[in-house]
């Protein structure tokens, strides 16, 4: 069993079903899939902050069975969790949604396997999973890549927390996870779980830039990651571009590698919101 584990509310819907199309159409392992959703209803902060609702988690577990009876989408509420760990904490209001603080509690879910993939919801696999799940971190808390703009301004070895291969037991032993809540509980920090995680390791193993590539797409490229980054024509700035925009991975990146799995997306997207209206 592979087990991944995405973050989010109800607005992450398009880079889950995306992100795990990529997965089941660039693999070839015989395993099957188990894709837990950590989620939670915090509209109190914002009106938009509704969790993934159980009609999202329902298509996408027909979606991921349609490939293999054996897999899985499992939903994971963890609203009451968060309010009594991270509620009004200084780190509620970071750079990013509180969502992204959801996977410092995959210690104290139950059930959670020895093993685990958290994937930010803004990634595509250009190649076959395995090449990263079946690493072996032995010994090691977890395995990850550089970040692609920390490693120049923070730390050689500052690691980007949107691809985490997780070595539960590990983790359990070491209290790694744990000391990453108490940070975010007691001071605010510029990248919030992120600085938390890399701040509370104690032995991660350094993956190589084709495991979490923030920036570029080459042919040995595992993962490619669409997180914020700098351009700098027509001028200096700063862009968000999204694997769900299309129309602008065509226009700015010229990326067409991924294009049945961006059309599918558009495709299962729409049958998803036809069937909400009937």
């Amino acid at each position: 069993m592979i087990n991944i584990l995405f973050s989010g509310n109800a607005g992450v819907f398009d880079g889950i079903l995306s992100c795990m199309l990529s997965i089941l159409k660039r693999t070839q392992t015989k395993e099957p899939f188990r894709f837990f959703v950590y989620t939670m209803d915090v509209t109190r902060i914002k009106p938009e902050y509704q969790a993934v609702s159980e009609a999202q988690i329902a298509f996408l577990n027909k979606i991921a069975k349609k490939y293999d009876p054996k897999n899985e989408v499992i939903r994971v509420d963890v609203t009451e969790l968060y309010e009594r760990e991270f509620g009004g904490c200084p780190n509620e209001q970071a750079y990013c949604s509180p969502y992204t603080l959801l996977r410092l509690f995959a210690d104290i879910v139950e059930g959670m396997p020895d093993k685990l993939l958290y994937l930010d919801v803004d990634i595509l696999f250009n190649r076959d999973i395995t090449l990263l799940y079946n690493i072996d971190i032995s010994g090691y808390e977890y395995a990850a890549a550089r970040d692609h703009y920390g490693k120049y301004l923070i730390n050689p070895n500052y690691i980007n927390a949107g691809v985490l291969l997780l070595n539960m037991k590990e983790i359990r032993k070491t209290g790694l996870l744990a000391k990453a809540r108490d940070l975010i509980k007691e001071k605010k920090l510029v990248f919030a779980d992120q600085s938390a995680v890399y701040r509370s390791t104690t032995k991660k193993k350094m993956l190589p830039q084709r495991f979490n590539d923030q920036k570029f797409l080459h042919k040995h490229t595992v993962v490619r990651h669409f997180s914020k980054r700098l351009f700098y024509l027509p001028y200096p700035h700063t862009a968000n571009v999204k694997q769900w925009k299309v129309s602008e991975i065509h226009r700015i990146f010229h990326y067409y590698v991924f294009d049945d799995i961006l059309y599918e997306y558009i495709y299962l997207k729409k049958k998803f919101e036809n069937e909400q209206i009937m």
